[in-house]
């Protein structure tokens, strides 16, 4: 959205001009559901978020403060971030899932290739990463939070943030193999 249509639109917003929250809805929803999504596996807890995190956005509309082209998205994004994160804190003993050892250890070969791989399929391999494998490599590469803030958002401790990263790559360089040799198995 272009800066000048992003000022009107917020202009609207502070308004509490109903047209505007909907044209605000139907121009993000789609990034913002995405956002949601790879913090969150379940379609009916996604839409669960996103309605908590719109009604946040209504309520604190008058907090954002304008930074130019982006921002608002930004500051959208943050709040679906966070209230994503509130919402799996609340859904279990998160930090006793977050901790689990049972896997065994895989070796960091390589960094996971994305090339050639639908959108879709990597966004179906993040979330089917355990929940605190999931978080934690979200919050490190989408959100380019240090393994220390990400131990502070969580509560875990910095190392077990930094393992559980780990791990997610594996599990990942993994799951683009196999993804790969049924694309290579298809084409023979």
């Amino acid at each position: 959205m272009e800066e000048n249509k992003e000022q009107i639109l917020l202009e609207r917003l502070l308004m509490k001009d109903e047209a505007a929250w909907k044209e605000l809805f139907g121009a993000y929803s789609g990034n913002l559901t995405y956002v949601c999504s790879r913090y969150i596996a379940e379609k009916e807890d996604v839409h669960d978020v996103l309605q908590n995190s719109f009604i946040k956005m209504f309520h604190s509309i008058k907090s954002f403060e304008f930074r130019g082209s982006g921002s608002l998205r930004a500051w959208m994004t943050r709040i679906v971030v966070n209230e994503s994160l509130q919402y799996i804190k609340q859904k279990a003993d998160f930090r006793s899932t977050i901790e689990v050892e049972d896997l065994p250890e895989i070796p960091n070969e390589e960094e996971p290739d994305f090339e050639e791989i639908p959108r879709a399929a990597i966004m179906k391999m993040i979330q089917s990463l355990p929940d605190g494998y999931r978080t934690v490599f979200n919050l490190y590469v989408f959100e380019k939070k240090s393994h220390k803030e990400i131990a502070n958002t969580l509560g875990i401790a910095e190392n077990s943030s930094a393992s559980q990263f780990h791990r997610a790559k594996g599990l990942l360089v993994q799951k683009i193999k196999e993804f790969k040799n049924v694309k290579k198995t298809q084409y023979e």
